[in-house]
């Protein structure tokens, strides 16, 4: 087929990464390629239609001989308190794994879409720690963004980078139900399921801006086709606590101690992806009031 693209998304078999293939293989002419280690990615988040290729990405060689038009790069490790015990493998998966597919985007000469932590952007603490710094997760990312826009000013490569914040959706991994790897959203959304009380580490008053999973592949999708550069904020305009979010659905609260890694997060200015035509269509609010009404059915 004459405009047929080849895709590659690291981390296809992962959250975000499993509805941006989604999204990808809807256009029946193009080839999706996902390649993942399932440290955190499933068999059960596979889409038809897309090529599965189970694999390191510091080996991204081995498995993608193909020349892709475009790579979609999620798959590193995204945990940020949990990486405070792991910092080994933190290091393996995102410093190790992204130079590889950074040399492998050398050698292709297509375009990359890397998916930045906005953790970086996190305001300096009281106690003077930077968002960056918070755990090795954070620094890794923070290092990593830096490192793929001076691989496209060294070599001359097409590249954006997005920026997510707290996304939230259909097939979330629950933390105390799934590991030390789930997300708020989800973990709380369980919890208000099964009758249990939410857990939330003090002060509680830390505020985040969380984005539905469908404007989150809308906004990544968006800047692939037309992206040029850094600073892809793909954010909701809403800002709720830990405590208000428990409080949304309805759940008690039991409060844990803080962590090192606790911090807060505000609305991030999201005019670059808006110059593109990304819009919110979606909120927190809504999905917890279709939670609690689904589970009076």
């Amino acid at each position: 087929m004459k405009n047929r693209k080849t895709i590659l998304v690291t981390g296809g078999a992962g959250f975000i990464g499993s509805h941006l293939c989604e999204r990808l293989v809807k256009d029946k002419g193009n080839k999706v390629i996902s390649l993942d280690n399932y440290f955190t990615g499933s068999k059960n988040n596979h889409i038809p239609g897309v090529e599965y290729r189970r694999g390191h990405t510091k080996d991204i060689e081995r498995y993608v001989p193909e020349k892709p038009d475009i790579i979609y790069h999620l798959g590193e490790y995204s945990r940020v308190a949990a990486s405070l015990e792991e910092p080994a493998l933190v290091w393996d998966l995102n410093i190790a794994g992204t130079f590889g597919v950074l040399e492998f985007w050398r050698s292709r000469q297509c375009k990359l879409v890397y998916a930045g932590s906005s953790t970086k952007f996190t305001e300096v603490r009281s106690d003077g720690v930077r968002g960056r710094d918070l755990a090795p997760y954070t620094w890794a990312k923070a290092v990593n963004s830096e490192l793929v826009g001076n691989y496209s000013r060294w070599y001359n490569l097409q590249y954006a980078t997005v920026y997510f914040y707290n996304v939230y959706g259909p097939g979330e991994r629950a933390g105390q139900f799934d590991g030390n790897y789930g997300t708020v959203i989800e973990t709380f959304k369980q919890c208000f399921l099964n009758g249990q009380p939410c857990a939330v580490r003090k002060p509680g008053t830390q505020r985040r801006a969380f984005t539905h999973i469908d404007d989150t592949v809308s906004g990544i999708i968006l800047v692939g086709q037309k992206g040029k550069g850094d600073d892809y904020g793909i954010c909701s305009q809403e800002v709720y606590s830990l405590l208000g979010v428990a409080r949304m659905f309805g759940c008690g609260i039991k409060m844990l101690p803080s962590t090192k890694t606790s911090r807060s997060s505000e609305v991030v200015d999201s005019a670059k992806i808006k110059s593109l035509g990304w819009r919110q269509t979606k909120t927190l609010k809504d999905y917890i009031k279709s939670i609690k009404q689904e589970s009076k059915k």
